[in-house]
């Protein structure tokens, strides 16, 4: 492969909602500049971008792929990413090390709710974006329609670069109305100016003197305005028919951000290497995706990690092209890399010298959303089991493996349950580990909603020296998160002081147990009043056990509750769907708090609801909004469960007790 100069390189992220055609369009690219003999597919399973096995069986992407395409004296690296919302952190991780974003939307379905969510992102990263029509051979499309749906949704600075010459099936060929064929269309042409020309104070003094702009001012002014985020050109594009291809890679080289403009402060001739993504391949090992943003990065050399103040051996280095990689000297400045088998660096680390540290930033993620507790289901996989967990955690910072103490259970949180589906099936395939999943059990707790006291006396006589403890406890409720408290007011020596702490172990083994349903007991307060002991019989085991089984006899008088716990959650959706959404909230025994427009057509819901009805919601919400709608959810608290569903709880928690230890096991 070619070496380039930082100035002719071009990062370019393609972004979109699920389904706009922008896969097809970065084939139809790297197609076009010559980076494949066949024009790649998405239906057929050829494309050069959706190549895991899991994005051919889906027909969608699910990770961020580089196709560097070589054009005219260039090297583009197209960064395709995910468009579904479940692998939103993938198109986050692209977005980062690209210098400009590409918006494809499809003119059969405008403007849906991922393309916001896609424009949204860039403007909070502050990144210059293009637009790209898409699918313009499409029944029933318009091109100036969509136009239209643009610049209503986002301003007057969204204008078409290009024009189409027919509508439908009869498109064949976009229109540069910077060139000849923009006489044919002076309305577009003298927005297009117009735009340009308040971009700049120069432009803008001729322009209104002469009412146009010349070739050479036009094609520098649009550079600088698309860099200054100041204008956004829309292009017009067939990918499927490999229509605009051609004029978007000669728009790329001519008009979109070189790297060299994007020095996020690095001082100049030191090592700052952002590592954007990291990828679990079971033959070559851990593969690190980097972004070059200072010095050029060498293989066979040593640099230096200051987040984890670790030393890192790089070894060879590459540039990928899709599934493959290929080998190089060296990583320019502003270019994209490969580095295999780093052993402590992570994404969105960097790599640098340990003389001159430098530490560019990540991006902020999105937390995850979606669980399932995975088991493995022969003793094989137990012994692959947290190995390839730890990978895929490594390979996707989107991903939370959790060890719950109190399910006991192993869980895997995603964005959604697609995300975490694909993850269970990708563990499968890269390290034949097969795990069986199942939604996770909530983590009820117990508590009291009044005041009790209860003895026990364990007494046991069996020849010899007996067993003799007996205790009275007081037991009280406690604010939420109070835990559970120990203190003894036993007086006159009733109680001997040494077996004070075998009461406690008993009454915390006993909370721990639970006492109605089997779920930990929190938030009361055990207070020994009384007891007697005897002066042989008596021992630490025998008060363990008295206090145990009058904490439990005390739980059953004080009025016991179970507790759930609660999570906040922020709907986004089409505000056509914002009724059948809060309808479906409402039976979720969801608290709704308000809702609000969030314009762009688009309502904000939020609302606490118990956890327990929110662990299929993810599917759920996709299926009332059509994959419209995203969500968010974070814990808020414990709530008392009303007494219906507590006994549906209790009577569920007993028949899988029944199943642990049947009767006459």
């Amino acid at each position: 492969m070619a070496r380039y100069a930082t100035a002719q390189i071009r990062n370019v992220a393609l972004v979109a909602h699920n389904g706009a055609g922008k896969t097809s369009l970065a084939d139809a690219l790297f197609f076009t500049a010559g980076g494949a003999t066949r024009h790649g597919s998405v239906n057929e399973k050829s494309s050069a971008s959706d190549f895991e096995p899991e994005e051919q069986k889906r027909g969608s992407s699910i990770q961020t792929a580089i196709l560097p395409c070589e054009w005219k004296g260039h090297r583009i690296n197209i960064i395709d990413t995910p468009g579904y919302p479940d692998f939103r952190g993938e198109m986050l991780s692209g977005l980062r090390v690209a210098d400009i974003a590409v918006i494809v939307i499809s003119a059969a379905s405008g403007i849906e709710v991922g393309t916001r969510q896609a424009w949204d992102y860039c403007e909070k990263l502050g990144l210059p974006r293009v637009i790209v029509i898409n699918k313009l051979d499409r029944e029933n499309t318009d091109f100036d329609v969509t136009v239209r749906e643009i610049t209503e949704a986002w301003g007057r600075h969204h204008v078409p670069v290009e024009y189409v010459d027919g509508r439908d099936a009869a498109f064949t060929e976009v229109l540069d109305l910077l060139g000849p064929a923009g006489d044919q269309h002076p309305k577009w042409r003298a927005r297009l100016m117009e735009a340009v020309a308040e971009s700049d104070e120069k432009l803008a003094e001729k322009f209104i003197v002469t009412e146009k702009l010349d070739l050479p001012e036009m094609t520098g002014g649009l550079r600088a305005a698309i860099a200054k985020r100041t204008v956004v050109p829309v292009y017009a594009a067939a990918a499927l028919k490999n229509i605009g291809s051609k004029e978007l890679l000669d728009a790329i080289v001519t008009f979109f951000p070189a790297p060299a403009e994007k020095t996020e402060g690095v001082p100049p001739g030191a090592q700052a290497n952002l590592v954007f993504k990291t990828a679990a391949d079971p033959f070559v090992g851990k593969l690190s995706y980097f972004r070059v943003y200072g010095a050029p990065m060498k293989g066979d050399s040593h640099l230096w990690n200051p987040k984890r103040n670790e030393p890192e051996r790089i070894g060879q280095v590459y540039q990928p092209k899709g599934r493959e990689q290929t080998h190089v000297t060296d990583v320019t400045t502003g270019d994209i890399g490969i580095v295999s088998r780093l052993s402590k660096t992570q994404t969105f680390d960097t790599l640098c010298e340990k003389a001159r540290p430098v530490v560019l930033p990540g991006i902020e993620l999105p937390d995850p959303i979606f669980g399932l507790a995975v088991t493995p289901k022969a003793q094989v996989d137990l012994d692959k089991m947290a190995h390839a967990l730890s990978r895929m955690e490594e390979e996707d910072p989107t991903i939370r493996i959790e060890r719950n103490p109190d399910t006991k259970e192993t869980v895997i949180w995603g964005l959604g349950d697609i995300h975490v589906e694909t993850v269970v099936e990708r563990i499968r395939r890269k390290f034949d580990c097969h795990l069986a999943t199942s939604l996770p059990r909530v983590p009820y707790r117990e508590t009291i909603g009044g005041t009790a006291t209860a003895e026990y006396k364990h007494k046991k006589q069996s020849g010899g020296h007996g067993q003799y403890g007996h205790v009275f406890l007081r037991l009280e409720p406690l604010p939420r998160g109070g835990g559970v408290q120990f203190s003894s007011k036993a007086v006159g020596g009733s109680v001997p002081k040494e077996f004070l702490p075998a009461i406690e172990k008993g009454v915390r083994h006993a909370a721990v147990e639970g006492v109605v349903a089997g779920y930990p007991l929190v938030d009361v307060h055990v207070t020994v009043t009384d007891g007697s002991s005897h002066p042989v019989d008596s021992s630490a085991m025998a008060f363990e056990i008295a206090g145990s089984m009058a904490l439990k006899k005390c739980v059953q008088e004080a009025r016991p509750q179970l507790l759930e716990p609660v999570v906040h959650v922020t709907v986004l959706v089409p505000e056509e769907n914002a009724g059948a959404v809060m309808s479906d909230l409402n039976t979720r025994r969801a608290r709704i708090h308000g809702m609000e427009p969030r314009g762009g057509g688009l309502t904000e819901i939020k609302a606490d609801a118990p956890q327990s009805t929110m662990r299929r919601y993810a599917a759920d919400l996709r299926s009332i909004t059509q994959a419209r709608g995203t969500f968010a959810v974070a814990f808020a608290r414990y709530d008392v469960v009303p007494s219906q569903e507590a006994q549906k709880i209790i009577e569920a928690q007993k028949v899988i007790e029944a199943h642990k230890h049947p009767v006459g096991a």
